[in-house]
């Protein structure tokens, strides 16, 4: 064996984290079968107490390439190498036939993880034989094909870990969230109502009139989280039953809109609706859905204009809320529809990170789409798309 050949063998067991580990051993058996025949070679792996070895990787790169479903692949002597930890050899009991493909030479070597057992099984149809000089060469593939194997399992692993602590990390700073969240309205509550109860001050009705209005928004902002952590929960498990009916889109898109604009003072709204035909929704979820982009954008992107459309395509009708604020840093738009995801930089705005992952819910069980593009600096749209036949809906 030439320095050349083992200083690339061991190179390539690198590359895993920056190709994968299919096109890691892709390289690896090309590179391979220069030095070393054989036309098919299969991996058999047995995870954790299973008895049956499955092929997690095979490669027909000889005879019987056209015909690998009925060539030999060797899952027998894969059983007995992994049974006895030993490589293992098998030649044909027969001499060579007219089809090469029915005297299949087999070479298998064991393949040694921590917490699995497996198997690399070489195969030469018709020869030659497997000899001692190879051995050393087909041992350090096999070697080889544990370690890339190996680096991929422990990627995974590392992979699972950091989704774990981010979960962890959404939970922790959801439980932080949430306490501050209900103790402000519960404080304003609290509050003005000791205030009106003392005995020793009297209150002109005016100032009754203000604090059991301020204690009255203040019960419909409690009540209103409250309900969105029991839609998170309800639509987490699928639990929540939908109240599909006929709905003109373009009609409650301006009726949210309005509403909007009662509510905040001075909001710049754009409608571009496309007059659609009905189509099958709940419409107190899409209202909820539609209220919850508003809210997000005005508390995001304050007086910036918002531009809502309506637009029809195939058999979807295609809703955009589009505003011209800040915008969100590209990296956090994988996770911003995760249930309890807030962007960092964002913590002093009201909020449970919930809104987006009950949106994206609602709009699923109607079949629908929601998708988010943001540059920063330039603003923010959401899109989302509903099927007219939400049963239809591919």
């Amino acid at each position: 064996m030439d320095s050349e050949t083992l200083e690339t063998f061991t190179r390539l067991g690198n590359s895993i984290v920056r190709d994968g580990w299919k096109k890691s051993l892709d390289v690896l058996f090309a590179l391979l079968r220069k030095k070393f025949v054989f036309d098919n070679l299969v991996i058999y792996i047995i995870e954790g107490s299973g008895s049956t070895p499955e092929v997690i990787y095979a490669r027909a790169a000889g005879r019987g390439r056209s015909k690998e479903a009925d060539a030999s692949w060797g899952e027998e002597i894969a059983i007995q190498v992994i049974t006895t930890g030993k490589a293992v050899e098998s030649q044909p009991a027969n001499p060579p036939s007219t089809d090469r493909t029915t005297t299949p030479h087999l070479l298998g070597l064991p393949l040694i993880f921590p917490d699995r057992r497996g198997a690399l099984v070489f195969i030469r149809f018709g020869g030659p034989e497997f000899t001692a000089e190879q051995m050393p060469l087909a041992i350090l593939a096999a070697t080889q094909t544990a370690r890339v194997l190996e680096l991929n399992i422990l990627q995974e692993n590392m992979t699972q870990l950091e989704l774990a602590r981010h979960r962890a990390q959404l939970q922790d700073d959801f439980i932080a969230t949430i306490s501050h969240e209900l103790h402000t309205p519960l404080g304003f509550i609290k509050g003005y109502t000791t205030s009106l109860l003392r005995s020793d001050t009297t209150w002109d009705t005016a100032t009754q009139k203000e604090f059991l209005t301020i204690i009255d928004e203040e019960s419909d902002h409690l009540l209103t989280l409250i309900d969105r952590m029991l839609d998170s929960a309800r639509l987490q498990s699928g639990t929540m039953s939908m109240d599909f009916q006929p709905i003109r889109l373009d009609s409650h898109l301006r009726n949210v809109a309005q509403k909007a604009q009662g509510r905040q003072e001075g909001l710049d709204v754009v409608l571009d609706l496309t007059s659609a035909p009905p189509i099958q929704a709940d419409t107190v979820r899409l209202v909820e859905v539609f209220d919850n982009l508003f809210d997000n954008a005005i508390k995001y992107a304050p007086g910036a204009t918002i531009t809502i459309s309506l637009q029809v395509k195939d058999n979807w009708q295609i809703v955009t809320f589009t505003d011209l604020g800040p915008g969100i840093p590209t990296e956090h738009i994988p996770f911003l529809f995760e249930r309890f995801y807030r962007v960092p930089g964002q913590f002093s705005k009201s909020g449970t990170g919930l809104g987006l992952f009950i949106c994206k819910q609602i709009i699923q069980a109607h079949h629908g789409r929601i998708s988010v593009k943001t540059s920063p600096g330039k603003g923010t749209a959401f899109k989302i798309e509903l099927p007219f036949h939400p049963e239809k809906a591919v």
